[in-house]
């Protein structure tokens, strides 16, 4: 549906659409990103991406696969790892809201006949998985430790109900696809059925949604039952624990997230969606209490999570090594989602706050400024200078030094791509009071009717993260008084709101401005975006007695190719804290001075090693542009001098 800038949408068409929560998000068809950092990705995500992620699709056999699965050839032939059906089920979810946010008949055509290549490899009984259930292939659900059945069916759900609510009543067959396989796992996994879950946690979020817009109160017990179950030891051991999958601690009982990331915010904002669905207040505090303690002892400084190669796991707390941060791309979309539902439940600017430093330094580094390669992995520091990766080869996932153009386990591209294509209805939602709140900033559009049955029409203008001036222009009187709430971010001390004249400074949260606006009306919100300094816990041992740099929401990393001519790389610099970092001429700069050590036959010494040459100005680089100008070495904590 193109934006209709005359009517505004009855239902939220966004990923996530809770029947109960402080906040109701507002969806495509009611705000419309026009310009700035994520139009511009999102215009990339469009133009480019998607028809990148087919390509790879095809051309890898992930989506000929179905066509064997219909043909009866398999297992013959069959190419991709377990997961594979799951990449094509995430790059149909991104389309459904590309075609959401603009009728493009070319992409609905290549939508549809993906489509019908996925339901022609359905069985009579509604299974749907190209790598179990045929002989010479494992059984049905004989592996859900390892398996992905239940995880790919979740990604199916979500790309079917991306759909639904971009086309309601669509006659492609997805949605009937979707349910017929649901009914299934229903059968199979009810009260009376299997009683375990799967190794990767998804399809719970994906169960309550699909609930949710066909209006099936079974599959939202469905996924209750699964994420009672899980905690309890239904999965087999591993070397790794049960931690990894999160089955050594009942969901309720757990203080912390633990165990492999991305299965951790799949889980959490699974039973964020069923704690919604069935009033459990007993869950909701739980969750609660695993984000804030995750935030505090577990997230990296741009918001990445998962600190671990081998498990891809979270680390102890305040175990955050730089070199070595896993910080998955994918990881940081599950934590998005998981943030968002939180904030729909609770209304606390905090979630927003990470929300948006993970948007900017995770989801936004990943892919590059052509959308044609990602990271999957997002290190904070890189102590060699990378290899440019072949664009016509398959990179191994962990190991690609600089972005790529697929992986062997090519799971971020199309969530990436999705994220990007949804990211309209994370900006603003509505309160039940007559409220409406602004959590992330953009140029945008904003058509709703709040609660009170009040008409709302917003434009907000900014160069935002660039500059710190947020204008939101009223565009219709209102009939009544109703409130416009601006996050104010955490870090954003000393901001002011200006309204009719009159300025006040305001405290991070939300500021509130309450009036029976008129067409014309102007609030401004200003925040300071200047650079500064951040230290780390102490208890960070990785990275004691070195500082970052941010501005505004953004990370910002040094980069061997700003470096003056004889610097051997970033390992050699030392920073001059006592000169503030500055702007000039659109660049970050501080002071650096350049490290000399000789080359000892011993690393340890009772004095420090080396002395520091003549200090220079330094720019540096947001950490979502790192890599943008060939191999380079690159860290965000650099050592004061």
């Amino acid at each position: 549906m193109t934006f209709d800038q005359t009517t505004t949408a009855t239902l939220p068409i966004a990923p996530a659409v809770p029947s109960t929560g402080r906040l109701r998000p507002l969806g495509l068809g009611e705000v419309r990103i026009t310009g700035g950092h994520w139009a511009d990705r999102q215009r990339v995500n469009a133009t480019a991406t998607l028809a990148h992620i087919e390509h790879w699709l095809e051309r890898e056999g992930w989506l000929g696969n179905f066509d064997l699965a219909a043909g009866g050839a398999l297992p013959a032939g069959r190419r991709g790892r377990e997961f594979a059906d799951s990449e094509v089920y995430k790059y149909l979810e991104a389309v459904a809201w590309q075609l959401g946010r603009d009728d493009d008949p070319e992409l609905e055509a290549r939508f549809r006949r993906t489509v019908a290549r996925v339901a022609a490899a359905q069985e009579a009984d509604g299974y749907l998985d190209t790598n179990f259930g045929r002989s010479g292939q494992g059984a049905r659900w004989s592996d859900l430790e390892w398996g992905h059945e239940l995880y790919c069916a979740g990604h199916l759900f979500q790309a079917a109900v991306a759909r639904e609510r971009t086309r309601p009543g669509s006659d492609d067959g997805l949605l009937g696809v979707a349910t017929r396989l649901a009914d299934l796992v229903c059968d199979v996994f009810g009260p009376d059925g299997i009683p375990s879950v799967c190794g990767h946690a998804e399809v719970e979020t994906a169960l309550v949604e699909l609930g949710r817009v066909t209006g099936e109160r079974r599959y939202i017990e469905q996924a209750r039952l699964f994420v009672e179950r899980r905690g309890t030891g239904v999965l087999r051991d591993i070397e790794w624990g049960r931690s990894y999958y999160q089955d050594d601690i009942p969901v309720r009982e757990a203080d912390v997230m633990r165990g492999h990331a991305v299965r951790a915010n799949y889980l959490a904002s699974g039973a964020a969606d069923v704690a919604a669905e069935t009033g459990d207040a007993e869950l909701s505090a739980a969750l609660r209490r695993q984000w804030a303690n995750t935030v505090a002892r577990r997230t990296y400084v741009t918001g990445g999570q998962g600190s671990h190669h081998q498990d891809e796991a979270f680390g102890d707390d305040f175990e955050l090594p730089s070199d070595r941060a896993y910080s998955e791309t994918c990881a940081g979309i599950a934590s998005v989602q998981f943030s968002w539902r939180m904030l729909l439940a609770e209304g606390d600017a905090a979630y927003a706050d990470l929300v948006e430093r993970t948007l900017y330094n995770v989801v936004a580094t990943s892919p590059s400024a052509d959308g044609t390669a990602f990271y999957y992995a997002n290190t904070l520091h890189r102590r060699t200078p990378g290899e440019a990766a072949d664009p016509d080869v398959v990179s191994p996932r962990a190991e690609a030094s600089l972005r790529a153009p697929w992986f062997e386990v090519s799971c971020c591209p199309p969530n990436v791509a999705r994220t990007l294509a949804s990211l309209d209805a994370y900006l603003a939602t509505a309160g039940h009071d007559g409220s409406l709140q602004l959590h992330q900033y953009a140029p945008a559009r904003i058509r709703t009717v709040l609660g009170t049955g009040q008409e709302v029409a917003l434009a907000v203008a900014t160069e935002y993260p660039a500059d710190g001036r947020i204008a939101v222009t009223v565009e219709n009187d209102a009939t009544e008084p109703w409130t416009l709430q601006l996050r104010v971010p955490a870090w954003a001390a000393g901001a002011t709101l200006t309204v009719g004249g009159e300025t006040r400074e305001v405290a991070p949260g939300y500021a509130e401005v309450r009036r029976a606006f008129r067409a014309g009306d102007v609030v401004t919100l200003d925040l300071p975006v200047s650079p500064h300094f951040v230290r780390a816990d102490p208890r960070i041992d990785a990275v004691r007695g070195s500082l970052a740099v941010e501005r505004g929401p953004v990370v910002y990393a040094l980069e061997s190719v700003d470096l003056p001519a004889g610097w051997e790389g970033v390992d050699d610099a030392v920073l001059d804290a006592e000169v503030a970092p500055r702007d000039a001429d659109g660049r970050v700069l501080v002071r650096l001075a350049h490290r000399v050590s000789g080359d000892g036959p011993w690393p340890y010494a009772t004095a420090p090693a080396g002395s520091a040459a003549e200090p220079a100005d330094v720019a540096l680089v947001p950490y979502n542009e790192w890599a943008e100008r060939g191999p380079s070495t690159m860290r965000i904590w650099i050592p004061e001098s």
